[in-house]
């Protein structure tokens, strides 16, 4: 006999059609989470629990947003790490920095007056600085961050046996490390080489920071106007000042840059993108690009003898008269840059509001217009690649936007 269903049960079932309905609504609404190899954010796999707290503490000061009250300038270029390095990504041409006053080799002869960095902001009651007369300049845009504790901990016997400095092998390659004089507080590397009392040093577009303490110390101090027991000098006056960041605060984003993840590859088995990295080195973009790296010993566990793949040599390579801005660093000629990583490079506009800036000061709006703005060095392998066909040029872009 049909019995009718009871009214308490229909609402448990009406109930149940709402809740899936929202359900279903809700998932389709959700924000998209994107995946690990889609952020260029986030730790090395493997830290302990004392170096995860010390990261997230990095991570935190590394956004920390400054103020009159916190130390802010008075002359400044930003007012956080984090507003240059979007994501932990590249800047772009909005937020570009100037470097100024030194033409060649001898040293900084407008020290005086400002250098090496542009102070272009003021905090009220002060006004921004204005290049010297007669100063040459470059205009740069910050790097990604992602992976630096892996080129850190590379050793400087492998930078040396990657170098050829009088191009012996006959390539047209003639890559040097950048053998440069390192401040008081550096920590030596392990199995430092000394070169003359010089060591070389990496980080920055000509390669001029020795190590991640150096270059954070002077970002907070010519960006900010931050003062530290590292870097003292306040910017606009050069007196010694009390430091305005802590010594621990320092050392928490250095660790917190030293243990951001490697960028991680995508599409790596698509079959163009394979295609184009066999392009990549038939061409011989790998020559100073170069795709695989080893760490040597590190306090920090998992860097410590670690094979990794950044596309870069980490020396000084000329690049001939279109990209010499008559200034350099150090010990740098002025047409000689430090071969940029690139890992991570086809993620570069999602921190660059949706276009490419590429090359150190953003001209390049494409990943083709930034292979042909190569010189010097790098002519022989430019003109390879306007050889290609249109194919092979087109699997070659899609392999570089994988990284």
């Amino acid at each position: 006999m049909y019995k009718p269903i009871k009214m308490k049960n229909s609402i448990h079932l009406i109930g149940a059609f709402i809740v899936l309905a929202l359900t279903v609504a809700c998932e389709r609404t959700l924000p998209y989470a994107p995946a690990e190899n889609e952020l260029l954010d986030g730790p090395i796999d493997g830290l302990t629990t004392e170096e995860q707290a010390m990261f997230l503490r990095g991570d935190e000061a590394f956004s920390d947003v400054f103020t009159i009250a916190k130390g802010l300038g008075p002359i400044f270029v930003a007012n956080q790490c984090s507003s240059c390095h979007p994501g932990d990504g590249k800047g772009s041409p909005f937020v570009r920095f100037t470097r100024f006053g030194q033409p060649d080799t001898l040293g900084n002869q407008y020290l005086d007056f400002g250098a090496p960095q542009l102070q272009h902001k003021a905090i009220p009651g002060f006004l921004p600085e204005r290049l010297p007369l007669g100063a040459t300049f470059t205009d740069l845009i910050a790097p990604a961050v992602t992976g630096l504790g892996f080129l850190d901990a590379v050793s400087d016997a492998d930078l040396i046996a990657l170098s050829d400095p009088n191009d012996l092998d006959g390539d047209g390659i003639s890559g040097r490390p950048h053998w440069n004089t390192i401040p008081e507080y550096a920590v030596l590397r392990p199995n430092s080489i000394s070169n003359n009392g010089r060591y070389i040093s990496r980080f920055g577009k000509k390669g001029n920071a020795y190590d991640l303490l150096h270059q954070t110390s002077g970002a907070y101090n010519q960006d900010i106007g931050i003062t530290s027991l590292f870097e003292p000098f306040d910017p606009l006056t050069g007196l010694e000042e009390d430091p305005e960041v802590s010594t621990q605060t320092v050392n928490d984003v250095v660790f917190y840059l030293k243990t951001l993840k490697a960028p991680i590859q995508r599409n790596e088995n698509d079959p163009e993108v394979i295609a184009g990295k066999l392009v990549f080195a038939q061409i011989q973009c790998a020559s100073c690009h170069r795709p695989t790296l080893q760490t040597g010993f590190s306090p920090i566990d998992v860097l410590s003898n670690k094979e990794f793949h950044p596309y870069t040599d980490l020396l000084l390579h000329d690049m001939g008269p279109g990209l010499d801005d008559d200034y350099t660093e150090g010990f740098a000629l002025t047409s000689e840059w430090r071969t940029p990583p690139l890992w991570g490079l086809g993620l570069s506009k999602d921190a660059q509001g949706g276009d490419y800036f590429l090359m150190h000061d953003g001209r390049a709006l494409s990943i083709e217009e930034a292979i042909i703005l190569h010189g010097g060095e790098a002519g022989e392998a430019k003109n390879r690649y306007t050889l290609l066909p249109e194919i092979e040029r087109q699997q070659l872009i899609k392999f570089l936007e994988s990284l």
